[in-house]
């Protein structure tokens, strides 16, 4: 298993030790990891002046996986657009063809009491949203800034075709089939032609998929029924923008953005795992971030790249026993937890598994 270790900025650092802890653990049972260290981001940008520097991409492309951190910081916000730290991550994403983004919203029985939702509403969640990941308006062409009849203009175009379409609705009827066999596509086909096609192409695909329910949702009022009623959905695909926005609503009935790990797949499950918060610059170096998610996206790299179903789930079963232990981090606990800062917290980990 090779692996490339991309640590980035911020908290990125810190909670990337812990999960390399315990790839060090699963070796040290004998598993073949060998782990590389590359950077992107803001690190890379002050090492190389480049965001996603072309050592790094060589470094990713001979990988089998990527586990990344996470990028950006306020000291770089005045950089021009091309140069920043999130330009990286758009940038790995596009070079490795990383076209799904597979988020699993879960919410662990013991932290209940975290979420910001009453606990009848979110007891027992566990849904998958499946985002498009290399299309959509944060790529399509034309975009920019520029000045019309004596004013400044943004745009920017979105835009699907049928193959991208296809290939990421394809990734989610099957998600769905190893699931509950209900799968939601979110649009808005009443005001954008882009979506409608979306939808079309969704309805097309899902002939071949007979045992799976296939619904519709306009995201307005996803975005209201995820907060509503979360536990109606099982797998929701969309596309990037959409996705993007969603995902971190479903992370928030949670609990917590630092217990939800990602994937990102290319079309031979080579995958980039990565929790979905950001560098959170305001805790870095302090010692309190939760590694959880970090941790957690080593076991979907187990499970969809590797293959190893029984080690995905030791180290999910490693997580459920801390918490059940009634250990936390500063951003889950709730009154009679211990807290741990982010070292304990793989401390309690490895030794859990």
């Amino acid at each position: 298993m090779n692996i490339a270790i991309l640590a980035g900025d911020g908290i990125g650092p810190e909670i990337i030790a812990q999960a390399v802890r315990v790839l060090d653990a699963l070796k040290a049972d004998g598993f073949d990891i060998e782990l590389e260290y590359g950077l992107i981001g803001g690190c890379a940008v002050d090492a190389t002046g480049e965001p996603y520097p072309e050592i790094t991409h060589q470094l990713v492309s001979q990988a089998d996986a990527v586990l990344l951190g996470a990028v950006g910081g306020p000291q770089y916000d005045g950089l021009p657009r091309p140069k920043r730290p999130e330009r990286g991550l758009l940038a790995i994403r596009k070079a490795l063809n990383l076209f799904a983004n597979l988020r699993p919203a879960i919410l662990y029985s013991e932290l209940a009491e975290a979420s910001s939702l009453k606990p009848e509403v979110v007891a027992g969640l566990d849904i998958m949203i499946v985002r498009e990941l290399t299309g959509d308006i944060y790529f399509g062409e034309p975009r920019g800034i520029e000045v019309r009849d004596g004013q400044r203009i943004g745009f920017n175009t979105m835009i699907y075709s049928e193959a991208e379409i296809q290939r990421i609705a394809h990734i989610a009827f099957q998600a769905a089939q190893k699931r509950n066999r209900r799968l939601c596509s979110i649009d808005k086909m009443n005001v954008l032609e882009c979506t409608q096609l979306w939808r079309d192409v969704v309805e097309e695909t899902g002939k071949a998929y007979p045992d799976v329910k296939l619904s519709h949702m306009l995201v307005d009022n996803a975005a209201m029924q995820l907060v509503r009623n979360p536990k109606q959905f099982d797998v929701i695909v969309t596309g990037n923008m959409f996705g993007d926005i969603l995902s971190d609503e479903a992370s928030m009935l949670t609990g917590s953005i630092g217990m939800l790990p990602s994937a990102s797949l290319d079309n031979h499950n080579k995958g980039l795992y990565e929790p979905i918060h950001g560098s959170a610059p305001d805790i870095a170096g302090k010692n309190i971030a939760n590694p959880l998610a970090t941790i957690l996206s080593v076991a979907m790299m187990m499970r969809y790249t590797f293959n190893q179903e029984d080690a995905a789930q030791r180290i999910e079963k490693a997580v459920k026993r801390v918490l059940t232990q009634g250990l936390r981090t500063s951003d889950i606990a709730s009154q009679g937890m211990q807290v741990l800062g982010t070292r304990e917290m793989g401390d309690a980990v490895l030794s859990a598994m």
